[in-house]
């Protein structure tokens, strides 16, 4: 339970997590994660401005996107991201590259695409680019996970380049049945294989609780390589507290390991947006406070 001393170093902790740099790894100095919202899950809820204010509301100062400014015109892109530097806000993360990487016929492609999405994502003042595989092919799985090494490789240079880091993403197959990678135990074989800072795994917690299970474990192994985390629970997709995952555990093994880096908000919530916004982060500060 929080108390009003308790409340007061919370709220203060997050103003000045908010106000200190981000190193390239995309940790911060600050001894806290840094929080994002996933906008896509707000998109019922009303128009992408409206929304920019809710998530700001909350104290919550990054969003991703999901390839959103594809049908942005110039008048879009001055009006939203005038609405954005109004709030304070920065875009964290985006996807935006359609071809996979885990096709071995598919590199040129996977490549091609993401040269044409690095200028944008300097434009959005953009961490980190997402990167799913694709689908799974009928070859040997030695043969895609071969695939996935070298086209990830491929892009290791452009991303150093451009100050990105590029964040591989699983997804579970209750979801996407045909995906290729669906879970972060061989997402983390593939960015050790490549061993570089500008290459990380995005764990999903929801993705992994469907489809794998054992989240703690897989975090106190392999923490050094994850650069993204994204939170809901299971089943639903809403906000931690609504189902079987035990999110103070996972908080507290991230306080633990001393996960300083991005955790984003990528659940349906139940109710008011920003209140479950807002408390969803509270908890994560708490979870750094009492460690």
């Amino acid at each position: 339970m929080l108390t009003r001393r308790s409340f007061t170093g919370l709220i203060a902790a997050s103003f000045a997590a908010s106000a200190l740099p981000v190193r390239a790894s995309g940790q911060t100095a600050s001894g806290v994660p840094t929080f994002s919202v996933m906008i896509w899950v707000m998109n019922k809820l009303g128009p992408l401005e409206q929304n920019l204010d809710a998530v700001a509301k909350s104290g919550i100062h990054q969003v991703e996107l999901v390839g959103e400014f594809k049908k942005w015109s110039e008048d879009d892109y001055a009006r939203i991201m005038g609405k954005m530097k109004s709030l304070g806000m920065t875009v964290d993360a985006t996807t935006g590259v359609s071809h996979g990487f885990a096709d071995p016929a598919g590199g040129d492609a996977f490549i091609a695409d993401l040269k044409t999405l690095i200028p944008i994502a300097t434009r959005l003042g953009c961490k980190q680019i997402i990167f799913v595989s694709g689908k799974r092919l009928d070859v040997p799985q030695s043969v895609q996970h071969q695939a996935c090494i070298d086209n990830l490789k491929l892009a290791v240079p452009l991303l150093a380049a451009a100050g990105l880091v590029g964040v591989i993403e699983p997804i579970d197959r209750l979801e996407n049945p045909p995906i290729y990678l669906d879970g972060v135990t061989e997402a983390f074989k593939i960015v050790q294989a490549i061993d570089s800072p500008n290459m990380r795994v995005l764990y999903d917690l929801y993705h992994e609780q469907r489809s794998q299970g054992n989240l703690i474990e897989k975090l106190e192994k392999n923490i050094d390589y994850v650069g993204l985390i994204h939170i809901a629970d299971v089943p639903g997709r809403h906000e931690p507290g609504t189902g079987e995952i035990d999110y103070t555990n996972v908080y507290k093994t991230l306080a633990r390991l001393k996960y300083t880096g991005p955790i984003a908000m990528e659940f349906y919530p139940t109710g008011d947006a920003t209140t479950a916004l807002r408390t969803a982060r509270e908890q994560v500060l708490q979870a750094y406070q009492t460690r």
